[in-house]
């Protein structure tokens, strides 16, 4: 019942079974039964119609017609070496042998209703009956009644030559060549020995080579039966095909039924993959099996070796459809005369040309206490960023080519690297001396306040960025990845920008800053989800470096070169005190 319950559960339409076809006599099912099973009549016997169709295995036994004329010729009469002979007589014609006393001098005729007769003078006696109706063996029975050769009966056959084969090269080696009968070294029998010579058989029989492997089994070979509905209307099995040491052959001479309906059966362990799925094969030991795990190609890749597999597609091509071919791609970029890629290319340009007036500044009043009291180390790594970020817009907008690509994942988180880096240490030093100008009585000079320190702890960060940028991929999320960093970075400096928010006026320029950093969480807030959920990615990719990198330059450099108009209006640049720059109550010239 429980293989019952779990074959309606599967899928497979055949089934293996090796045991009373009863319980399935209520199923629509196409059964495949094991070389037990193999042509016996009595399995199917009253489930004609419910196995009608089904397949069996049955080992290869070639039928033996010499037996036949043997088997049909033996008679009590003329059998009588066999002592059980008249006993299998009795039983296979149902009926009992007299026992004679006398001397019969001619044939005996039986009348079943009499327990004895005379005949020529001479009394009969019959043995006892159990039952006086019971019926005399005439010996006129015919043993080619419901005769059917057995057939496993060359298995029987094959037995026996096999042990007389083996029994004979062990006596030939042991008592010599040409010697004839038992001998002393025979004496006592070694089984062990006899084994080891029927292990190394070999003989033909019926044009078959009798031989065993070395686990004692011989070549396998068996006939595939089909039980069918015949034209008279009976049922009986027909071979149909055979199977001979790994090799199989269909009689195509013979049609294969498949039970009433008729119609193509499939027994599979797995179904085949579904278009873009490759057979992930399970594996049995050394040897393959019959079932496999239907796994998705990864993305850009296509099927191969009849599904077995998949391969990636070379650059510049994508899979179809079917994922069975790779198709080379059209190249779609932004062209430069399209109207988004002429306004980013404006405001770059815009910022480009800002970013080097204030870079000439800086270099002019290189040595003027107010660009020296701005850390102008840090200054001109901030503006050596911004011409890098709208810079880098041009490669983003050209034509896909390995230089401009490698340029685009990596100019524009290296830009923003330097900017940010830069001005978390900037923002940090503040912080610091902030909170060291707070305690009441100091305890040590904070540390890494120097210039020099500063410019290493800001190239540390930007070498952060180089290792990011440099294991990206190509994928949108790849742009992404490098600048990560560059919004960790940020949002660092809006933290410090929050916490120097009131710090002396001396020091406004982190007011500034501040701005610059919540002006660039917006607009980086805004860019993630806009660039993932647009197909314009390389415009929006750009308005995002052009914008994030002008509120930087509007604020801290434009301040700063300012300051220094200021002080060049009041004729005074070159000799402005330190004391100015240094006292917390005087004002100096901001926006």
């Amino acid at each position: 019942d429980k293989v019952t319950r779990d074959i309606k559960k599967t899928y497979p339409l055949i089934h293996y079974i090796d045991f009373d076809i009863s319980h399935f006599a209520h199923l629509h099912h196409l059964i495949f039964s094991s070389d037990g099973w193999g042509d016996r009549g009595d399995v199917t016997k009253d489930y004609e119609e419910e196995a009608w169709g089904g397949l069996s295995i049955r080992i290869h036994s070639p039928y033996v017609d010499s037996f036949d004329s043997y088997y049909l010729s033996l008679h009590p009469d003329n059998n009588t070496r066999n002592p059980w002979f008249k006993e299998f007589w009795e039983f296979k014609f149902s009926c009992k042998f007299v026992s004679l006393v006398g001397n019969l001098s001619s044939s005996l005729a039986v009348n079943s209703s009499m327990n004895y007769t005379e005949t020529d003078g001479n009394t009969v006696n019959y043995t006892t009956l159990e039952e006086p109706s019971q019926n005399f063996c005439t010996g006129e029975e015919n043993l080619a009644t419901n005769y059917r050769q057995d057939s496993k009966l060359s298995f029987v056959i094959k037995a026996i030559y096999t042990l007389a084969h083996a029994l004979h090269d062990m006596q030939q080696d042991m008592c010599g060549h040409g010697s004839v009968g038992m001998c002393d070294k025979l004496l006592p029998f070694n089984g062990s020995l006899f084994k080891n010579y029927l292990m190394n058989v070999s003989f033909e029989y019926e044009e078959e080579i009798i031989e065993f492997d070395e686990n004692g089994d011989p070549p396998g070979r068996y006939d595939i039966m089909n039980y069918q509905k015949l034209e008279d209307g009976s049922f009986d099995y027909v071979q149909v095909g055979s199977w001979n040491n790994r090799s199989l052959l269909w009689n195509n001479s013979r049609s294969l039924q498949l039970g009433r309906n008729r119609k193509t059966v499939k027994s599979v362990c797995s179904q085949e993959c579904p278009r873009g799925q490759y057979k992930n094969v399970q594996q049995g030991g050394k040897d393959k099996r019959c079932c496999w795990v239907c796994v998705p190609c990864p993305a850009g890749e296509v099927l191969e070796n009849d599904g077995e597999s998949c391969r990636k597609c070379p650059l510049g091509s994508a899979p179809d459809e079917q994922k069975i071919e790779c198709q080379v791609l059209p190249v779609e970029y932004v062209q430069w005369f399209d109207t988004q890629a002429i306004i980013a290319m404006i405001f770059s340009t815009m910022g480009f040309l800002s970013t080097s007036i204030a870079f000439f500044i800086f270099l002019k009043y290189n040595n003027t206490p107010v660009v020296k009291s701005s850390t102008k180390e840090l200054c001109y790594i901030i503006l050596a960023g911004m011409t890098l970020s709208h810079a880098s817009i041009f490669a983003i907008l050209a034509k896909p080519e390995p230089l401009s690509c490698a340029l685009t994942r990596f100019l524009p988180g290296l830009s923003f690297a330097m900017i940010y880096a830069a001005l978390l240490t900037k923002t940090n030093r503040i912080a610091r001396i902030l909170a060291g100008s707070k305690k009441r009585f100091p305890k040590r000079k904070p540390l890494f306040m120097s210039a020099a320190a500063q410019v290493v702890i800001t190239l540390f960060l930007v070498a952060i960025e180089v290792f990011i940028a440099g294991k990206c991929n190509t994928t949108p999320e790849g742009v992404v990845v490098p600048l990560s960093f560059d919004f960790f970075l940020i949002l660092l400096c809006t933290l410090y920008a929050v916490k120097t928010r009131n710090v002396p006026e001396n020091f406004n320029e982190a007011k500034f800053i501040g701005f610059a950093m919540y002006t660039t969480c917006v607009i980086w807030i805004a860019f993630v989800p806009i660039y993932f959920g647009s197909d314009s990615k390389v415009i929006t990719l750009s308005m995002c470096v052009t914008l994030s990198a002008m509120p930087e330059k509007n604020n801290r450099a434009l301040f700063t070169t300012t300051k220094i108009r200021c002080h060049i209006g009041s004729r005074v640049a070159s000799a402005v005190s330190e004391k100015v720059l240094l006292t917390a109550g005087e004002r100096v010239a901001h926006l």
